[in-house]
């Protein structure tokens, strides 16, 4: 059986419905159930939901041989995972956002809200800009406006909030989308099985383009 870790949510739909159309449906995972495990042992999958921000978990140990995980999470975890496909969707961006006028005349120490940690530090050491992390995990965008920090490093999709709370994106860091990833030692077990699926998978997000 190939194990597959699906988020929770409209992407985890959305990524079931091409892994159906692929030839690797199961039926019982539409149904209105609580259920957490679903298998059709006849096409030799079991699907099981986990919370976005966990897949990647679930592959990295093995307890999923195939996820679909955000590029944020890949970025920001950095997990021992074959990242196999873009999906294509799910697209947003990694962005720095502040006031529209704030300028960095890099005189100071930069304070930088974020709850991507590793993304934020990797990208100023990039540009070699000396930052002072504050981490939150909610609400970033009260950061600059209460003055805690000068700028926000965050996912931004359409923006609105942003705007309707008189910030702006100031620079991309890094587009993001979802991704096919793939545990390590799976690949190497399951070659033959994973590939055939991945191969399904990959034509079914061309026709969907």
């Amino acid at each position: 059986m190939i194990n597959v870790a699906l988020p929770k949510g409209r992407l985890g739909e959305k990524v079931y419905k091409l892994f159906a159309a692929a030839g690797y449906e199961c039926p019982e995972i539409l149904e209105n159930n609580r259920k957490l495990i679903f298998e059709n042992t006849e096409k030799g999958v079991r699907y099981f939901w986990v919370k976005p921000s966990d897949v990647s978990i679930y592959v990295e140990r093995g307890a999923a041989d195939i996820g679909v995980a955000g590029k944020d999470i890949l970025l920001e975890y950095q997990p021992e995972v074959y990242e196999m496909l873009d999906w294509g969707f799910g697209k947003c961006r990694m962005a720095v956002a502040g006031y529209k006028d704030f300028y960095d005349d890099g005189t100071r120490t930069l304070r930088v809200a974020t709850k991507f940690t590793n993304i934020t530090k990797n990208y100023y050491a990039s540009k070699g800009r000396e930052i002072d992390i504050i981490k939150l995990n909610g609400s970033i965008e009260l950061a600059p406006i209460l003055s805690l920090s000068d700028v926000i490093v965050d996912i931004v999709e359409t923006g609105t909030t942003l705007k309707e709370n008189n910030l702006d994106v100031l620079e991309t860091v890094v587009p993001i989308s979802a991704r096919l990833i793939v545990n390590k030692a799976s690949y190497t077990f399951k070659t033959a099985a994973i590939s055939e699926i991945v191969r399904q998978i990959k034509e079914q997000v061309t026709q969907n383009d």
